[in-house]
């Protein structure tokens, strides 16, 4: 079991930036896979941006040159380090924990946080 607990969000004007922190429980934080995703109301949650066990990072289209996960194991705890924010980038905000075990999956989710980019 993993439990995950975010933390940063907020209200930034357009162009301003904010970074969230996920911090997991547990020993095993170092061999799961995180991401970040996020859902705006009335849409669906997509994928922002993951980073793998082994450190290598991928992003949605529509937020690549702007936002940078990154991981820190020691700390147990994964980032999301968001610049050149816009509008369309209010959602609450979930960190996820994933990872495949002799054939079963684990995925877990915090509680979200909420972003809301507004002047």
């Amino acid at each position: 079991q993993v439990q995950l607990v975010e933390s940063g969000g907020g209200l930034v004007q357009p162009g301003g930036s904010l970074r969230l922190d996920c911090a997991a429980s547990g020993s095993t934080f170092s061999t799961y896979a995180m991401g970040w995703y996020r859902q705006a109301p009335g849409k669906q949650r997509e994928l922002v941006a993951a980073i793998s066990s082994g450190g290598r990072p991928n992003y949605a289209d529509s937020v690549k040159g702007r936002f940078t996960i990154s991981r820190d194991n020691l700390k147990n705890t994964v980032y999301l380090q968001m610049n050149s924010l816009k509008p369309e980038d209010t959602a609450v905000y979930y960190c996820n924990a994933a990872r495949s075990l002799f054939g079963t999956a684990y995925n877990y989710w915090g509680q979200g946080t909420q972003v809301t980019v507004s002047s």
